[in-house]
């Protein structure tokens, strides 16, 4: 298979690009990425000869559409976005110029391009809202869009494009949208990563004084599989939600990141919340589950204590990237 990879340099994007080589060592992967701050080079240094690099803008359609057809890509995943929180409440033209207009780039680009088979759409549980505390729910894929930042309502808007060109045009897309993912190489902006990192420099871990609320974790690895397996059998035109059904609150992370590191709890500062810190998110996943086989692989106690030894161990690829960040006044890094 012939993939383009937009946003392939970042966190899940170049763990994508790595499980797919694993799994298919003979595709063809070319990375698109714009090399903003999140985007790092390093993330892809093992694979250097394996894989074609284009810096560029994803808003580019002459670009991407030169190279569409010069690597005759066959499938496009789309990973390309921002996604900083509290740099979203701050700049949001930022976000919805990337996230909303970069995407119609590429699928403008893509809707004159032959030979595509698919075109996928990496999106978050954000854009649904979020849920009370005590709520027994899941969201569904035909939930409402309902989305309270900057940041999920550039997302929302990504994703309405993307079935409007399918609707309009006929181009063969899916969707996912995935619960929150933690592994390796994510950037230390987000909330295990700069936990692990403060806490191995025995730094204060800033919590969000609403520290009760929760997010659903996936390894990053099982969200790649996931989507390999809708690339497979996913039917065109779908959207699938990709979760475990794990919750864990921020406090009781920064808890068992603290204590897989032997660190104590007085590290843990408490911070003033954010405008419109989402709740809860989970999201209802039986149906990838039932109608395409896939399950999560990865324990989250498991996951979590591999992914605080991956930190432990690459000192030398997160300590660069402290410093590189947009720097938010007045605000925690958090997801």
């Amino acid at each position: 298979m012939r993939v383009l990879v937009t946003g392939g340099a970042g966190f899940i994007g170049s763990n994508y690009v790595h499980e797919r080589l694993r799994r298919f060592p003979e595709d063809h992967l070319v990375v698109l990425d714009a090399f903003t701050y999140a985007g790092c080079r390093e993330n892809l240094a093992d694979l250097a000869g394996q894989v074609r690099i284009v810096e560029g803008d994803i808003g580019d359609v002459d670009l991407v559409g030169k190279v569409l057809a010069d690597e005759r890509i066959e499938v496009i995943v789309n990973f390309a976005a921002e996604s900083h929180n509290s740099l979203a409440v701050l700049d949001p033209v930022r976000f919805f110029r990337t996230n909303v207009l970069g995407t119609v780039g590429i699928l403008e680009a893509a809707r004159h391009h032959r030979g595509l088979e698919r075109f996928h759409h990496v999106s978050t549980c954000e854009v649904y809202g979020d849920l009370d505390l005590d709520e027994e729910r899941a969201f569904r894929e035909d939930d409402p869009y309902r989305p309270r930042t900057p940041y999920n309502a550039s997302k929302a808007g990504a994703d309405h494009a993307v079935r409007a060109y399918h609707l309009t045009y006929g181009l063969p897309i899916t969707i996912t949208n995935c619960a929150n993912n933690y592994g390796p190489y994510q950037f230390p902006e987000k909330l295990i990563p700069l936990f692990v990192t403060r806490a191995l420099r025995d730094e204060r871990l800033p919590m969000y004084a609403s520290k009760e609320n929760r997010r659903e974790w996936i390894h990053v690895a099982d969200h790649c599989a996931a989507i390999d397996r809708v690339l497979e059998v996913g039917v065109e035109g779908e959207t699938y939600h990709v979760g475990t059904g794990v919750e864990r609150s921020i406090e009781q992370i920064a808890h068992a990141i603290l204590e897989l590191l032997a660190k104590p709890r007085s590290l843990i500062e408490i911070v003033p919340d954010r405008p419109s810190h989402d709740r809860r998110y989970v999201l209802d996943s039986s149906r990838i589950r039932r109608e395409l086989g896939w399950e999560p692989a990865i324990d989250f106690d498991v996951g979590l204590a591999d992914t605080v030894r991956w930190y432990e161990e690459h000192e030398s690829w997160w300590e660069p990237l402290r410093g590189r960040a947009p720097v938010v006044e007045g605000e925690a890094w958090r997801q």
